[in-house]
């Protein structure tokens, strides 16, 4: 899988931008705020829906402008799709797919995958709950792209039944509501039920993808870090008993209504703490993913380049999951190298040189392993109002991108 074709409109630092891309290794080089890292952020969005880099669409828009376009022609196996996205102020984003409009944005999942290693990633390892349950929540759709409407469904039930936990909480605790509480309690019942349908299907695949991402994750660990503890996974919950969580464990074909009747005798027990503090208690959106170094947790316990190793491994091994399926997914490096000391970078090159496309942001040429051979295109500030690629040159020679005078963010 590669990525022929990147078209940005008004997208972060970039008024306009048409760039071909081609196999093989491809290396935006130009300094800090020239809007490299934008480039590839683009084609992350059309692979996940989402930024590394931060959690809303809006600083995706460019400043004084109401929407935003990104697009690319995405080759996999002889097969060319164009897929768009249309990030919009205010209002629904669109999506299209060979220039035809899709009902929902999340239609355009599974044409491209990517695997992403930045800098952020170091958030896996030390960052909240919340980093790493993305992480797999990611990885489970880029392997299953029809989690996306589960994920969607769950995220919407859980807003519900929170909101209304606090409504009944409310005229629970009121002298003149408790008519009212009644009602809502049964009508909590019912959420109940949505929330452990959605719950089981999403609780299901995330075990399966752990219980099949735990060697891969111990292999690339062990090539970064001969020297290091050995690298596990383990989910996490405070409601599933012990026998779910091993990792070694192969999932079943009845694990979804086992999950099922899990998530709903706990959300039964669970009713009172969680009408008393109006917040859902029980539930995937509660889990995380614990990652160990022998028999310490790294959040806390590993060093700086033990929590640099640990998530590369992540990324790594998700990279060789999703390889497993059949296609490269295309690999991005955002400035990665320059943090990395030489056996990382060793480690991380050689996978990159055997992927079918990478895409890196680098300040410097000496930044990028030279057994690489990357194609380099550079990213360079130049002129005051000119900021589409101006040039593109033979791909024997170094290329042109030329970026008006803003920063990262867009601003001048």
């Amino acid at each position: 899988m590669y990525v022929r074709t990147v078209t940005l409109r008004d997208f972060r630092s970039w008024d306009q931008v048409d760039l071909e891309l081609s196999p093989g290794r491809t290396v935006f080089l130009g300094s800090n705020g020239n809007g490299k890292t934008n480039l590839i952020e683009a084609v992350g969005y059309l692979s996940t829906l989402g930024s590394h880099r931060v959690s809303s669409d809006a600083p995706l828009i460019r400043l004084d402008t109401q929407r935003s376009r990104i697009g690319a022609t995405v080759v996999n196996s002889g097969r060319e799709l164009r897929i768009d996205m249309e990030l919009n102020q205010g209002s629904a984003n669109r999506a299209q797919i060979n220039r035809s409009p899709v009902r929902r944005t999340r239609e355009i999942l599974g044409i491209l995958q990517t695997v992403l290693f930045a800098p952020e990633d170091l958030a896996l390892v030390r960052g909240d709950p919340s980093e790493r349950r993305r992480f797999l929540d990611e990885l489970c759709t880029a392997r299953l792209p029809r989690l996306a409407a589960v994920r969607s469904d769950y995220d919407r039930v859980l807003r519900q039944r929170s909101a209304l936990l606090k409504t009944a909480g409310r005229q629970a605790r009121s002298r003149s509501g408790p008519a009212e509480a009644s009602r809502e309690l049964s009508t909590l019942d019912v959420w109940d039920g949505h929330l452990a349908v959605h719950g089981a299907e999403l609780l299901a695949q995330r075990l399966r993808l752990v219980h099949d991402l735990y060697p891969h994750l111990e292999q690339a660990y062990r090539s970064i870090a001969p020297e290091s503890r050995t690298a596990s996974i383990r989910y996490r919950s405070g409601y599933l008993p012990p026998e779910l969580l091993d990792a070694d464990r192969e999932p079943q074909s009845d694990d979804v209504p086992a999950l099922e009747q899990i998530l709903l005798r706990e959300l039964a027990a669970a009713r009172v703490k969680e009408l008393e503090r109006g917040v859902c208690l029980v539930g995937p959106h509660r889990d995380d993913l614990d990652l160990m170094l022998g028999s310490a947790p790294a959040k806390g316990f590993a060093s700086h380049g033990e929590s640099w190793s640990f998530a590369l491994a992540l990324r790594l091994s998700a990279f060789e999951l999703l390889r497993g399926m059949g296609t490269d997914p295309v690999l991005m490096l955002d400035d990665v190298f320059a943090e990395l000391d030489r056996r990382r970078r060793a480690a991380l090159a050689a996978v990159a040189a055997t992927a079918e496309q990478v895409l890196i942001t680098a300040a410097v040429p000496e930044d990028v392993p030279p057994e690489l051979q990357a194609r380099p295109l550079r990213v360079e500030t130049s002129g005051e109002v000119d900021r589409r690629i101006s040039r593109i040159a033979d791909p024997d020679s170094e290329a042109a991108v030329s970026l008006a005078g803003t920063d990262e963010e867009g601003r001048p």
